[in-house]
């Protein structure tokens, strides 16, 4: 007896991953259509579908957000135009720019072909988010696929917009960063070193300064130590890399990350806005609040508000309130969660979910301002304060030197 691992739909709806022991595949999926399931896929343990269900275990390469947004605006508009499903995707296969997504929708096209829908073609690369293949399965059972698109390609537009504000937002504080960090290098290992002679004439005569003797120090053992120090910071760092990848570094930097007074505020305000929007598009697809809140909470970037937001699915299936529940996640502003009970209860939860993702989008617009004002005038004083300590350092010596030239020459 072999063990296949099979992706299956339950007759409430639901999609699951089960091992079951069987002399072959179809006699697995013997077994478990004779159960009542719908089988959508069936693969050895031993590789398959299990390398696609782990995280960058497919083989196929990443496409990028642009290029998939593009994508389902063309087979949005293909569509809603009248052109069946697999005439539009192979028009776009053919006319793509991106090789990763020509392969993607050759695969796409070949298992259509085969007889799988566009949902179930899409969800067995292994590189499309869950989001997307049940917005698709749920326009394929509501029959209104291109409705369904256009949504998504909605949602998938505004959060493109949040990621280029934020890395915008970010980019002149971060060029600050690298710019001061290269011109302390410079001062302390180039400048400073080539004025060591002239302070040791001067020291001659009188003690140096404490601040001219402190940059001395460390100029100094930095210099003669650069060639250890440099594996160490390279290897330190590489390390540091590595271990943010894996999920306990990963952990620990986005618990970090909350901690930070207005940096935590921003990220908690932006995953709501993504959460509720997520939801929103969910809910119009027809698919129900739990199974919707299973795949949006697991969709939020950050793990510890995904894993404190795991407490929320099991209330919900008991048949708790959509709102008390959700107040179990405690990451949620009291705001947001007011708002959505407003909508729970008067019975329109998705417009007002679309709600609170506009109001929390500005409300980061805001939040992620105020970030960038107070990084960019910190950066620069904190590179102000060490450039003027070398620079005094350098001249205090010199200064005292020229003051003190005219009254010894006087006294002698």
């Amino acid at each position: 007896m072999a063990e296949f691992v099979c992706r299956l739909g339950t007759p409430s709806g639901e999609i699951v991953t089960r091992i079951v022991e069987a002399t072959g595949a179809a006699d697995a999926r013997f077994q478990l259509e004779r159960d009542g399931f719908r089988v959508f896929d069936v693969a050895s343990q031993s590789g398959g579908m299990i390398s696609r269900l782990l995280p960058g275990g497919g083989s196929k390469g990443k496409v990028k957000q642009a290029d998939f947004l593009l994508f389902n605006q063309q087979l949005s508009a293909l569509l809603r135009a009248g052109i069946p499903v697999l005439q539009a995707i192979s028009l776009l296969r053919s006319r793509s720019q991106s090789a990763n997504l020509r392969v993607v929708l050759t695969d796409v096209e070949e298992k259509i072909k085969n007889g799988l829908p566009l949902s179930q073609a899409f969800e067995s690369q292994g590189i499309f988010p869950k989001i997307y293949t049940a917005s698709i399965l749920s326009g394929e059972k509501s029959g209104a696929l291109d409705d369904v698109l256009q949504r998504y390609v909605e949602y998938l537009k505004r959060s493109v917009g949040v990621s280029r504000k934020l890395r915008g937002a970010l980019a002149y504080p971060a060029f600050l960063l690298a710019a001061a960090t290269f011109m302390i290098a410079f001062l302390t290992l180039y400048i400073v070193p080539r004025m060591s002679d002239l302070f040791k004439s001067l020291s001659a005569n009188r003690t140096l300064p404490t601040i001219t003797l402190a940059v001395l120090w460390i100029s100094n053992t930095v210099a003669s130590n650069i060639w250890w120090i440099l594996p160490l910071i390279l290897i330190s760092i590489a390390a540091l890399y590595i271990w943010l990848r894996t999920e306990s570094g990963k952990l620990a930097l986005h618990r970090f990350l909350l901690r930070l007074p207005i940096a935590g505020t921003l990220i908690k305000q932006m995953a709501t806005a993504q959460l509720a929007r997520s939801l929103s598009t969910l809910l119009s697809g027809g698919i129900t609040v739990p199974d919707s809140w299973e795949i949006a909470s697991q969709a939020l970037n950050n793990l510890e508000l995904r894993r404190r937001s795991s407490a929320v699915l099991p209330m919900i299936r008991e048949g708790r309130g959509f709102t008390d529940s959700l107040e179990k996640a405690n990451w949620i502003p009291e705001l947001g969660l007011d708002m959505i009970g407003i909508g729970e209860r008067s019975g329109s939860l998705r417009e007002m979910l679309d709600e609170v993702a506009a109001f929390y989008d500005a409300e980061a617009e805001v939040k992620l301002e105020q970030l960038t004002t107070l990084l960019e005038p910190l950066i620069l004083v904190v590179m102000a304060l060490i450039v003027l300590a070398i620079l005094l350092a350098i001249y205090l010596p010199i200064i005292q030197t020229i003051s003190a030239g005219p009254t010894g020459a006087r006294g002698r």
